[in-house]
């Protein structure tokens, strides 16, 4: 992690971690237990992620909390009403943002190293610190009967499912945030190419705000689109204010060939304005009127839209459902989207259609003194369950120069096949992505992997089998009997596990360039 020695120091009120019966453990000590696990599965190594258990209020320990800060990649803030008054942690933020601010600075690319964690939801008329007040955060409760529910494991198992997947975001957001800080210093140190090339970068996608009830329907898309390589809009907090929020969502619009709305049964935010409109209604007319504009450099610039109800889609609240009518026949409210009834999967199939027909331009791979060179394509084939899991290998492959593909999961099963015949033998490798799936899934995909072998073709494709958590009898037995082209990943992905794999794709296609 370059010059960094901990990944993460977690930041909170003492009174956060009492636990809600004497046989619990506290909520951030479980926390910090359960999100340094995922961060090392995330990294394939240990994830350093370090609190002060004791908050003694000591000057001289206190001190060797704050001059560790130096070396301390990201700040994890766990908000509450006690943490936004208590001098000492507001004493632990401005410290680790000034140290932050003598070296890389506070905010690296466009992602702030401070990761705001809202426990329990907070009064609004308190402002929260500025270095809290642009980044968007992580919502640890829910909605209950009408009133904010912690996401305690204590409440059950529906609650400590809910705590899983928030926590399992998080833990996905920080990893990509502690490669992107070590890329930032590898740069800053490194000297600039005297001939450098200007890769095409992709255009981000605008993903619009929802209502509490698509919140997860939500993350699921910006997962998706992130493990694509987009980037997703907004990603700040959106202002308050009607009127500086229209121009705001004019200029992220603006960089955008894509806007995506999710509409359901809730509200969501409603900001102050004279028109009373919520967010979601906002960013709809803002980015109707932007489907057709002139564009700088001449003609029109036209944003495709996709606009979602979920099927059976009501609202109890009058605006809402007015609103949901409005979309279905008025066409100024539709002007250039597609208007999609369906479940989730029909909405990500529709939203990588438009993409390829958009033909949105495909960041170029960064060659780096020691990637692999020369247009390497491999291909990573998984269970849809393993997206997640998969990640790492992915930003490896990628850090090393590798152009990767990955399946198609949604659509018909005619195009399905056809789809994913051709990412298979168009590539100079298949990783065959060892996971969640069991024996016979394995059997299968290497059946179907020789089928669609490459017959006659420049590329001569090997094909490899990467053994990811978790562990199982088949997975051991194929470490037992030495078959070839396995790699051993039940430890963590990393660069030294990759390297045969790598090391074959150089003397395949001629070494580095």
């Amino acid at each position: 992690m370059s010059s960094f020695d901990k990944h993460a120091f977690i930041s909170y009120a003492h009174i956060d971690n009492q636990p809600l019966t004497v046989h619990e453990q506290g909520w951030v000590t479980q926390f910090h237990a359960t999100l340094a696990t995922m961060l090392s599965q995330r990294l394939g190594k240990d994830a350093q992620i370090w609190r002060d258990p004791q908050l003694s209020g000591n000057d001289l320990f206190a001190n060797e909390i704050i001059d560790q800060f130096a070396r301390t990649a990201t700040l994890i803030s766990i908000v509450s009403p006690r943490y936004l008054t208590s001098e000492w942690c507001r004493r632990e933020l401005d410290a680790f943002c000034a140290a932050a601010g003598h070296s890389i600075g506070v905010v690296v690319g466009n992602k702030s190293r401070v990761f705001k964690v809202v426990k329990t939801p907070v009064d609004k008329s308190v402002p929260l610190p500025p270095s809290m007040q642009e980044t968007l955060g992580y919502d640890f409760y829910a909605d209950d009967a009408g009133y904010p529910q912690e996401l305690d494991p204590a409440y059950g198992e529906q609650a400590k499912q809910q705590f899983l997947r928030a926590l399992g975001k998080l833990a996905y957001d920080l990893s990509k945030s502690l490669h992107q800080l070590a890329n930032a210093q590898t740069a800053a140190a490194a000297p600039a190419p005297a001939n450098s090339a200007t890769s095409t970068a992709r255009p981000p996608i605008f993903l619009a705000s929802c209502g509490q009830d698509l919140r997860r329907a939500r993350e699921e898309l910006a997962t998706a689109l992130e493990m694509h390589g987009f980037e997703v809009l907004p990603n700040s907090i959106l202002s308050s204010s009607e009127d500086e929020l229209v121009p705001e969502l004019e200029r992220l619009l603006a960089r955008c060939n894509l806007s995506i709305h999710l509409v359901g049964g809730s509200v969501g935010p409603v900001p102050d304005g004279d028109s009373g409109q919520s967010l979601l209604m906002l960013e709809n007319r803002v980015a109707a009127s932007q489907s057709s504009v002139a564009s700088p450099s001449g003609g029109q610039r036209c944003l495709r839209r996709l606009i979602w109800l979920p099927a059976g889609v009501s609202s109890a609240r009058p605006e809402q459902q007015a609103f949901i009518d409005a979309l279905q026949r008025d066409a100024d409210l539709q002007r250039g989207a597609d208007l999609l009834r369906g479940d989730i999967e029909e909405l990500k199939g529709a939203m990588f259609a438009a993409l390829q027909s958009a033909a949105v331009p495909v960041r170029e791979s960064v060659d780096n003194a020691e990637g692999v060179r020369g247009g390497h394509v491999v291909h990573v084939l998984m269970n849809e369950a393993d997206r997640a899991a998969a990640l790492p290998l992915i930003k490896l492959l990628r850090g090393r120069g590798v152009q990767v593909t990955i399946p198609v999961f949604a659509g018909d099963a005619a195009s399905l096949r056809e789809a994913n015949s051709q990412l298979q033998s168009s590539c100079d490798a298949v990783i065959l992505f060892f996971g969640s799936g069991d024996g016979v899934w394995k059997h299968y995909k290497q059946t179907e992997l020789r089928k669609h072998a490459p017959a006659v073709s420049d590329r001569n494709r090997t094909d490899w089998t990467l053994l990811a958590q978790p562990v199982s009898a088949d997975k051991e037995t194929l470490l037992l009997i030495d078959e070839p082209n396995v790699i051993d990943a039940l430890g963590g992905i990393t660069e030294g596990v990759l390297e045969p794999l790598l090391t074959t794709l150089v003397r395949a296609r001629g070494g580095l360039a």
